[in-house]
């Protein structure tokens, strides 16, 4: 048998009960004989205690210490782990994500993997051990603690099974599986039995809650089978993401919704060659995430762009922007806030008409008005106001999935 890698979140861990369950996942794959590796995020709410912490302290955190701080929440929870599992009579190693170690660029609470060091825990697995490595966390060539951001544990987990090209990564949630829409919105949502990497890659952007797109990425390029499954079921089958769905098939797969969106316009820009893309430049140097993107044209010499951010870079974005106003030959900047992008995800979807006027036609039914519209391949997104994206994803949802 070849190595497995299971990857257990906050939730899964929060408490000696839930944990008691974990190693029950955890034992029950070992004795199939196969070599374990597993990876887990801090306790329930211990990252956001940290950082509550941390501004008792400061409120501009120096960058390296606060990766320090964060960093060990999993620490915790890697030698819990292992401690249970060697009360159950199962060889078990905990290991720090720089003990690995993961090496790491050095951009701080943002970190990308470089490369993984496989041997110290190849050497565990060879011994008999269960090895069990903290998530969210590396370490750059300078011996400086970095964490990867919202997700980083499922990116240590997929990251780890590419590198030590294991047969899948089953990732352990508090669902059992990916659905076509949020429960908690829907409530006749359906679980989906197979998901193409691009499908769930454009879902985990548009605001599903279930992977990070960063380990989707990963998963895709180094092809690893995911598996995203219920801690709180014995036999959870879950959903696979991978590379199985015919591209051929129209299969709309999801409805979701990502809140918290700004869209800022920019009026007047110069109509030259060269203006946009010296515009997206100033906005890409000062780290600024542009989305869905329109154009129009003025009188021939003056053309408006508007965009979209996520509301906690408008601030940064529109300080950004009037500092370069008058080299861009920029007239007016104008924004608006409270805005919610609504998409309808699956393969295919751009080869099938009907399929947004289907979508458009719900919002039309139900008086949402449209205020941007982004297409691609597999998904056409809507911007609406977030007042109106609950019912949105309701409305879409019915017309595709309730008929």
């Amino acid at each position: 048998m070849g190595i497995i890698v299971q990857k257990f979140g906050g939730s899964s861990v929060a408490n000696i009960e839930k944990l008691e369950l974990v190693a029950e996942h955890i034992i029950r794959e070992k004795l199939k004989g196969n070599k374990i590796v597993v990876v887990v995020s801090a306790q329930g709410k211990t990252t956001d205690r940290l950082i509550a912490e941390e501004s008792e302290i400061t409120s501009n955190p120096d960058k390296r210490e606060h990766d320090v701080l964060v960093s060990t929440g999993e620490q915790v929870t890697i030698s819990k782990l292992a401690m249970l599992l060697l009360e159950k009579k199962h060889k078990a190693v905990s290991l720090t994500g720089w003990q690995v170690p993961i090496v790491t660029n050095s951009e701080y609470s943002n970190s990308r993997i470089r490369y993984i060091h496989n041997e110290t825990i190849e050497e565990y697995l060879e011994a008999g051990n269960i090895v069990i490595v903290a998530g969210f966390q590396g370490v750059d060539e300078n011996g400086n603690i970095t964490t990867f951001g919202r997700g980083g544990s499922d990116t240590t987990a997929v990251a780890l099974a590419a590198s030590l090209k294991a047969e899948r990564c089953d990732i352990f949630t508090d669902v059992d599986g990916v659905y076509t829409s949020d429960p908690k919105i829907v409530s006749s949502v359906e679980k989906i039995k197979s998901i193409s990497y691009d499908e769930m890659l454009e879902m985990s952007s548009m605001g599903a809650k279930v992977l990070h797109n960063r380990c989707v990425e990963i998963g895709k390029k180094y092809n690893v089978p995911i598996y995203v499954k219920s801690t709180f079921e014995k036999n959870s089958i879950g959903t696979l993401v991978n590379t199985n769905n015919n591209l051929e098939d129209l299969v709309i797969n999801g409805v979701t919704k990502d809140d918290y969106i700004s869209r800022i316009t920019i009026v007047g820009l110069e109509n030259k060659i060269g203006k946009t893309f010296e515009l997206f430049k100033i906005l890409s140097k000062n780290l600024i995430n542009i989305d869905v993107i329109s154009q129009s044209f003025g009188e021939h010499i003056t053309k408006d762009i508007a965009f979209t951010v996520k509301m906690n870079d408008l601030s940064k974005t529109l300080e950004v922007l009037n500092e370069h106003k008058s080299i861009l030959g920029i007239q007016e900047i104008l924004h608006s806030e409270n805005l919610a992008k609504v998409s309808i995800i699956g393969v295919g979807i751009a080869n099938k008409p009907g399929v947004a006027a289907d979508m458009f036609e719900a919002l039309y039914e139900n008086s949402i008005n449209m205020h941007m519209i982004s297409t691609s391949e597999i998904k056409i997104s809507v911007l609406v106001d977030s007042k109106d994206s609950d019912l949105a994803v309701k409305a879409i949802h019915k017309k595709f999935f309730n008929k």
